[in-house]
This record gives structure tokens, sequence and C-alpha cells, in this order.
């Protein structure tokens, strides 16, 4: 009974990380809409009075304004590292993929050019039908897409890393590449030692040559390093018989 009425959608990644969401209802997604709307009319306003004065040339300028407000406002925003339009940043949303992973620029587009579907047959009766419906609240775009609209919260993962002082990698990683190193650390306690060592080779450039004989310790102690852990140094010892000047 807890499971059909529970609002946590949970997805599992290729790595065999599980990912909890919490799916945004109608009424915050409606009042996170309402924001983006009124910001939209006001810089339509703005826009207008502007270029009222220029004519021809103004009408022009102003009808593609109105062509970016009303189809490029959502993938602008939703493509910025925040994945959100600034109502939904206001009421704590963002969209991702609805396996977990961060929104793709496909994703993102197709969900937004079936707004002009979800609207129909007038005022969003589709979309909000849609999203009251399902258990995920996603709509039609979303769906077809395959996006989600979730509360935004911190990650806390369960567990602990493997064995592996923390130590700075030797190249430059990506966040992708962060989050992938990261993700082996926490479940290389699961995996054989043979199995582990085969895969951290597919990532021995990160790797300081110090750790050539053993990749898997590396590699832990590179996702420490990303996670504000650092190596601690003890003093050196002072030789017998001598006093600090």
């Amino acid at each position: 009974m807890s499971s059909s009425i529970d609002t946590v959608i949970t997805a599992e990644t290729p790595e065999g990380i599980a990912i909890a969401m919490h799916p945004a209802g109608f009424a915050v997604r409606a009042a996170a809409f309402l924001i983006d709307g009124m910001l939209r009319f006001g810089i339509l306003v703005a826009c207008g009075t502007a270029l009222g004065a220029g004519g021809r040339v103004g009408a022009g300028l102003m009808f593609i304004v109105l062509f970016v407000i009303n189809w490029l406002y959502g993938p602008i925003f939703e493509l910025l590292p925040a994945a959100a339009t600034p109502g939904k940043r206001l009421m704590g949303l963002q969209v991702l993929m609805a396996n977990g992973l961060p929104l793709t620029p496909a994703g993102c587009l197709i969900r937004n050019l079936l707004r002009a579907v979800d609207f129909l047959p007038l005022m969003y009766a589709f979309g909000i039908i849609c999203i009251l419906l399902r258990r995920d609240a996603r709509r039609l775009g979303d769906l077809a897409g395959g996006t989600l609209v979730a509360y935004r919260s911190p990650v806390q993962a369960s567990g602990s890393f493997g064995a592996g002082g923390p130590r700075a990698p030797t190249v430059s990683l990506n966040s992708r590449q962060q989050a992938a190193i990261a993700a082996f650390a926490w479940r290389v306690r699961r995996l054989t030692p043979e199995r582990a060592e085969e895969i951290a080779l597919l990532a021995a450039a990160a790797v300081p040559d110090s750790d050539a004989g053993s990749l898997t310790s590396g590699l832990v102690g590179i996702a420490r390093w990303f996670h504000g852990q650092r190596p601690t140094y003890s003093p050196h010892p002072r030789a017998p018989g001598r006093e600090p000047s």
C-alpha cells in the first residue's frame, strides 16, 4: 500500500547507483509556471516599450522577441547548469532525464516543443490531466522527451568509499568523469579485486604514477580528493637533543 502512494521515483544508473527523485506535483509546477509567465510578460512589455518607436524595424524586432520568449525561454534556462527556469528555481525545482541523469539538449527541445500539444484543447488541459493522472506527474512533453520535473535536493550517497588515501588526479577531469570515478569508488567494495582493477584500468591516465601498481586505490583516492578530503601530513620529528630556537 505504501508503495502505491509514495511519490519517490527511483532510477538506477548504468553504474548500478540508485537515484531517488521526488517528482513535482501540479500545484508547485503551476506556481512556477505563473512566475515564469509574469517574468515573460514583463520582458515583453519592456521590449514593446523600447521598440515601439522603431516603426517597421521595431515591429520586426518585436516579432523576434516574441518568438524567443514563446519558444526559447524554456530551453535557454533549462540547458544552463541549474536546469530550471527562474520560476522553477524559485520553487526549488529542476528538470532532469527520467532515468536520473542530467537533462540532454534533445530531451529539453522535445519537452518544450510539445507544449503546443499539452496546451490543447485549451489552457494546457491535456498537460494538466496527464500530470494529475500520473504518479510521476509527467506531462505529454515530458513523456515524449523522457524528462522529469523534480524537487532539487542535495545528493546523499550511502555507504563509504573503498580503501585509498586522497590524492589529486594527474589530468583535468570534467564533471561527468568525476561522477563516474565517484560511482566507481562507492561500489568498489562490491567488486572482486580483479574486476575492480580491470575497470580502473580504463581511467589509468588520471592516476598518479606512484599508484601504477594499484589503480583501484588510486581512483578511490581521486574520488576522495574531489569530495574535499586532503592527505594529512605528520610533522617531521625533531632531532634528539635539539631545542627550537
